[in-house]
């Protein structure tokens, strides 16, 4: 009695197996691959019905596909060929319903058909690129070299080799800096000055924008009645390789291409780097694929993921009246507002970024009225843009020091090019401030003498 079940089951075991191994045996191929090769077959067409109808049927064999039933729900759904999304349409292909029948799911792939993927429209001028081996040759690199500085098998987050790597890793107090090494910095930096300098930022951006910087952006917000700043916090890292995607996505690039361009612009931090990291929170957005901050591509990449952010922080600042404008992760927002309604302009703010998928920096929003010192990257914006008279004497005694007793022996901090770095200092403290700017240039000219 106690082997009756086994010999009623019997049976259907033996067909589960048979069918097994049909399938692996190739006889049979899953939904995905018999969809693949369809929507692989389909894009080599002109896109009409007859045509379409015939490469079907071309391809796929075994039980029979309804291939009429089939093109319709593809037409339906794509009056125009999908040239640039080839893995949009499997996907649709192997999710039709099967009731009419237009399922692939038992098909026989007999034949493949394979054409490259191409533009099908480009946004702001960008250079076309249409498949992978123009992204290659846009790059100077050939099919193996591109996918080693992609790292499609993430031997760089594995790698506990140094020379496998293609980032240096620095851990600053609460932040990562993730450098490029020199070739991919290099390839990085192409992808900035030919495709992503053109595609335009937000109005209200001014970090790392030309023509733009911290004195525009401290000059927006000079001499205002109220001053609301706040910080977002982990601004690179809260950028997932999703959302880059989406942007080379949205530029034209079909998805292959922006696939490719994804990986050489985003990173996964190693496990062995994380151990170090300050905080949870930060471990978290960094294990994930993420924009490394140290790489060229990084602040570009993120004033355009932040588009929607920033037209939405414009609008809310519009409804009260205020000003708003960004540098990185400084947002701030000035202008003449009651004390009553700023609360409530935090708050409304702090929800537009959290539903942005970005975070407010806890303890770093801060209020500052006409009478307290009202300050901007590192700029006093009272009234004109300065920096602070305690930063400006310190300058000056380190110049007068340089030029009494030598370079050497002002170089306190070990500046490897102290000269250079004097000068930029100079320069820094002397923009718009005629007066400031004679004084510490004579002080320079002594030092430097």
């Amino acid at each position: 009695m106690t082997t009756a079940p086994h010999r009623r089951r019997a049976p259907a075991l033996r067909a589960a197996r048979r069918r097994h191994d049909r399938e692996s045996s190739g006889h049979a191929a899953p939904s995905a691959q018999v969809a693949g090769a369809l929507a692989d077959a389909l894009l080599t067409t002109d896109w009409r019905p007859a045509d379409m109808i015939a490469v079907v049927r071309s391809v796929a064999g075994g039980r029979p596909v309804r291939a009429r039933r089939l093109v319709d729900a593809v037409l339906l759904a794509y009056p125009r060929a999908p040239a640039d999304r080839p893995r949009e349409l499997r996907r649709f292909l192997a999710g039709l319903p099967t009731t009419p029948r237009t399922s692939v799911r038992r098909a026989v792939i007999r034949h493949r058909f394979v054409v490259p993927t191409r533009v099908v429209r480009l946004r702001w001028g960008a250079p076309e690129i249409g498949d992978l081996a123009e992204l290659a040759a846009f790059l100077g690199l050939d099919g193996d070299a591109l996918d080693w500085f992609a790292d499609r098998r993430e031997i760089n987050r594995q790698a506990r080799d140094e020379q496998l790597r293609h980032y240096r890793y620095a851990w600053l107090p609460h932040r990562l800096i993730e450098a490029p090494k020199p070739r991919l910095r290099t390839l990085q930096r192409r992808l900035l000055d030919q495709i992503l300098s053109v595609v335009p930022v937000h109005d209200g951006v001014h970090g790392f924008v030309a023509g733009r910087g911290t004195h525009t952006f401290a000059q927006l917000h000079a001499g205002s009645p109220v001053l609301v700043t706040m910080d977002l916090r982990a601004f690179f890292s809260s950028i997932t390789a999703a959302r880059i995607y989406g942007l080379f996505r949205g530029i034209g690039y079909p998805e292959p291409v922006a696939h490719a361009l994804t990986a050489l612009t985003t990173t996964r931090t190693p496990a062995h780097v994380l151990r170090a990291a300050p905080d949870p929170f930060l471990a978290a957005l960094l294990r994930r694929p993420h924009l490394p901050q140290g790489a060229p591509t990084s602040p570009a990449l993120a004033n355009l993921c932040a588009f929607r952010l920033d037209r939405r922080l414009s609008g809310l600042a519009g409804r009260f009246g205020l000003r708003y404008a960004r540098y990185a992760d400084d947002l701030a927002f000035s202008g003449t507002i009651s004390s009553g309604r700023i609360d409530r302009l935090v708050t409304l703010a702090g929800e537009i970024v959290h539903d942005e998928g970005f975070r407010i920096h806890p303890g770093k929003t801060r209020i500052r009225s006409r009478s307290q010192r009202q300050s901007l990257t590192g700029l006093v914006v009272n009234a004109v843009p300065a920096v602070p008279r305690e930063d400006y004497d310190r300058l000056r005694a380190i110049l007068h020091n340089a030029a009494t007793h030598g370079l050497a022996a002002a170089n306190r901090d070990g500046h490897p090019d102290f000269a250079a770095h004097l000068a930029g200092r100079v320069a820094w403290m002397s923009h718009r401030h005629p007066s400031r700017a004679a004084k510490l240039h004579r002080l320079l000219d002594r030092a430097l003498a």
